[in-house]
Parts: structure tokens; C-alpha cells; sequence
């Protein structure tokens, strides 16, 4: 279920039995279960094996251990992390905010360079915490995403915020409001991830892809179907803009996004996964809140550009 975010594609996150052998994991810490430990038990330690199963078992079920104490994921403890992680995006944000509007004046328009080193950057990091967290989880490599994510954020903001006066307001607004909507209806249990919605989004999400490839290639080589600053977002289908349109659908499938990425959050803490992941967790939620920001901030900015 985590195919819409590679974040999540850690085996900790999906079967429980790989929790047991996987870095970290119960059986890297010692904590191997009885069936396997059967194998190398003899008789002789066969009392004392399950003496300290005993053990094992009520230091996992007792109520005040928390994250902390059985080194395993805990919601609280994932919220903790990444409610971290977007403060340092917070913080960066104001940089790239600062960064794009020093040195604007009547002739010349906001650098577009914390932008463009926020997206660059914060792919490339995506791209190696992804690859890399299959063997190992890294933190500082997550602290590094989240900077630069926010250096983008801050970036392209200020640039909006310079042609559209309040838009920055609406779109976070607008952000908070579907992000606590999904949170609620999924801790309700109102909305659950499918395998048949999954698909669905899948096939979504490659076509937004292809379109979006193919929108740019029309902009960059200037052809006259993808006119308008948005490209063919721009364009009108019975007086509605089109980015508009495809911008509704693309918010709907980010809320779904957050539902799979909580519902693996979910799985990762019912598999006993190690709590660095919990890291993994509030990546691949900063992932996602990231694309829904951005896609309402475009979809706002074309709505009162064709006003």
C-alpha cells in the first residue's frame, strides 16, 4: 500500500516479519523470537530463554513504555519528529523568503535562485534518503530534505506572494484545512486506504505526471497550444481554467496520499518497527504536504490571475 510515496517503502512499514530481521529490528538488538530461537537454544537455557521472553513480552505490554524505553515506533513519538522536521522548514522558509525579496526594487523582480537551489537540492537529498533507508536510516540526511524543502517553500511563496497580495495566506490556509480533514477522517476510521483506490490513484498520478512533463516541454519550446504563464493549465474548458479543474483532482489525490502515508505509519507501529523510522514517517508526510501546498498555491494563483 505504500506505492505512492517511496518513503514508505521500507520493509518495516510493510510486513512484520521483516521488522525481525531488519536493521534495527528485533532480532538485530538481540530480541530474536522464540520460534527462531528454538533453532540455537539448547536445553540447558531452555528455562532461561523463557524467562527473559517473559520479560520481553511485559516490558512491551507495560503501559508506560514508551518510545523511548522499547526502542520501537510510537504515534506520539512520530508526531514529535515531524512536527521537528517542519520546524526546520519554518525556519529555512524565512530565509528563502528574506533571500527572494532582498534587492527588489521598481526594475527588477525577486531572484528566483532559493527557489531554484530549494527544488534542486531538496530532490536530490529525496532521492538519496529514499534509496539509502532500505539499509539505514540517516537523520541528518532528513534534516538536510527539510531545509531545503523549506528554502523552496520560502522561495516560491515570496515570488506568488510579489504577483498575488494574500495568496500565500490562502494557500496555507487552505493546506492546514485538508491536511486536519484527512487526519480526522482517518483517526475516525471514516476513511480508510483500498487497494482499488490505490490503483486508481496510481493511474492518476502517472497521467498528472505525463501531463506535467509534457505541459513544461510546450512552455520551454514556446508552442502556441500551452499559452498563458501556467502553460496549458491556463487555458479555459467552458470558462473554467484548466488548471483549476486538474488542480481539484490533483488536492483530492494528495489527501488520499496522506491517508496512505498514515495508514503506514500505522503499520509501522503495529509491526514494532525501530523508532528511527518514526524519521521515514514524518518525511514522507513533509513530502506530501509539500506537492498539496504548492499544487493550491498554483491552483489560487490561477484562479485570481483569470480574474
Amino acid at each position: 500500500m505504500a506505492l505512492n510515496n517511496p518513503a514508505f517503502s521500507n520493509p518495516a512499514f510493510q510486513d512484520p516479519k521483516a521488522v525481525q530481521t531488519y536493521p534495527g529490528g528485533r532480532q538485530a538488538a538481540g530480541l530474536t523470537p522464540p520460534a527462531a530461537q528454538t533453532q540455537f537454544s539448547t536445553a540447558q537455557h531452555a528455562g532461561t530463554d523463557a524467562a527473559a521472553q517473559a520479560r520481553l513480552e511485559g516490558m512491551y505490554a507495560a503501559p508506560s513504555a514508551g518510545a523511548v524505553e522499547t526502542d520501537r515506533m510510537s504515534y506520539e513519538d512520530t508526531v514529535w519528529k515531524t512536527v521537528g522536521l517542519f520546524a526546520i522548514l519554518l525556519v529555512t522558509a524565512v530565509v528563502g523568503w528574506v533571500w527572494t525579496m532582498a534587492g527588489v526594487t521598481p526594475t527588477q523582480g525577486p531572484s528566483i535562485l532559493p527557489w531554484i537551489i530549494g527544488a534542486l537540492g531538496g530532490f536530490v537529498l529525496a532521492m538519496v534518503v529514499i534509496f539509502t533507508s532500505r539499509k539505514k536510516v540517516r537523520p541528518p540526511l532528513i534534516f538536510a530534505y527539510a531545509a531545503f524543502e523549506g528554502l523552496f517553500v520560502g522561495g516560491i511563496s515570496a515570488f506568488f506572494e510579489m504577483m498575488f497580495a494574500g495568496i500565500v495566506l490562502q494557500a496555507t490556509l487552505a493546506t492546514l484545512s485538508v491536511v486536519g480533514v484527512t487526519l480526522a477522517l482517518f483517526a475516525s476510521g471514516k476513511i480508510r486506504a483500498s487497494k482499488r483506490a490505490t490503483k486508481i490513484f496510481l493511474i492518476a498520478m502517472v497521467g498528472y505526471l505525463v501531463f506535467s512533463l509534457v505541459n513544461v516541454g510546450l512552455m520551454l519550446f514556446n508552442v502556441p497550444i500551452a499559452g498563458g504563464a501556467f502553460g496549458m493549465l491556463s487555458q479555459e474548458f467552458m470558462g473554467i481554467p484548466l488548471g483549476v479543474i486538474i488542480g481539484v483532482l490533483v488536492v483530492i489525490m494528495a489527501a488520499y496520499s496522506l491517508v496512505l502515508d498514515f495508514d503506514q505509519i500505522q503499520q509501522g507501529v503495529r509491526n514494532g518497527a525501530p523508532r528511527q523510522y518514526g524519521w521515514l514517517g514524518g518525511f514522507g508526510i513533509m513530502v506530501t504536504v509539500v506537492w498539496l501546498y504548492v499544487e493550491i498555491l498554483r491552483m489560487i494563483a490561477i484562479i485570481r490571475g483569470s480574474n
